[in-house]
């Protein structure tokens, strides 16, 4: 994956534990780990992003669910290990008609759980549209799931923040007409400090949509006006972006040219 990151111009690069989908994940190979942290180390390739299967839900009502989040989420930071300096970004979850305050709960417990697992991983709760029942459609209630974790373990460990354009967009925060004022109150709610990488995705939403539709760069409700001041805004351009559009590699090769011709 590192030489193929390269090969579109990428120097970070964002990769699927396992079938987002569900299922198990492929043997460890230490000697295929040990050849790309050479490749990365001479090609500048910056934090990879591991990103946990969708079937994940951490605030699931069955047991049966929770559990399987559980069990892949201990497993995909045990992997992790070898790789030090990756991030692990995960959706918090969907809390299925139970509440959302049930939700924290329950997502809370889990990490408590895993955390422990997680080494030299830094884990990250994504910011999420508010489709359905998902917990995190709001700063509020990522900086929640937060304090739970926080305030029961010891010796602490911090947590970090995917922030995906998308589905912030879509769950209601003007990252179009005022990028200031909603990073203003991601750093007022949850700290700037905890921001740890960017989803770089356009809408085919309007503002408030809660649907949660990736498009092209440029090619949505967002815009390319709003891309260029996001990929040049003093508290954001050091952070590393991932691209999730709905492209094949080319198309991304594109999309990263199109981004770096942005840059300030």
């Amino acid at each position: 994956m590192g030489q193929t990151a390269v090969s579109i111009g990428a120097n970070v690069f964002q990769f699927f534990t396992r079938n987002p989908r569900g299922g198990a994940a492929k043997p460890l190979d230490k000697a295929d780990v040990k050849a790309f942290l050479a490749y990365a180390g001479e090609h500048g390739i910056g934090p990879i992003l591991a990103h946990a299967p969708y079937t994940l839900n951490a605030a699931a009502a069955e047991p049966r669910i929770r559990e399987f989040a559980e069990e892949v989420f201990v497993d995909d930071l045990k992997r992790l290990a070898f790789t030090p300096g990756a991030l692990y970004n995960f959706h918090p979850g969907s809390h299925v008609s139970q509440g959302v305050e049930k939700g924290v709960e329950l997502i809370a417990d889990i990490l408590l759980k895993v955390l422990p697992y997680a080494g030299p991983t830094t884990v990250l709760l994504e910011t999420m549209a508010g489709k359905g029942s998902e917990v995190g459609r709001t700063f509020e209630e990522i900086r929640s799931i937060i304090d739970a974790v926080e305030s029961s373990l010891v010796p602490a460990v911090r947590l970090g923040v995917c922030l995906d354009t998308c589905h912030v967009w879509d769950g209601g925060y003007d990252i179009v007409n005022d990028l200031d004022g909603v990073l203003a109150e991601f750093d007022r709610v949850i700290g700037l400090d905890r921001l740890k990488a960017i989803h770089t995705n356009d809408s085919m939403n309007v503002l408030g949509a809660h649907k949660d539709r990736h498009e092209k760069i440029g090619k949505g409700k967002i815009g390319l006006d709003a891309f260029a001041r996001i990929v040049n805004h003093l508290k954001l351009r050091d952070l590393p972006f991932y691209l999730e559009t709905p492209c094949d590699l080319q198309g991304y090769k594109e999309e990263i040219a199109l981004l770096k011709s942005l840059r300030n």
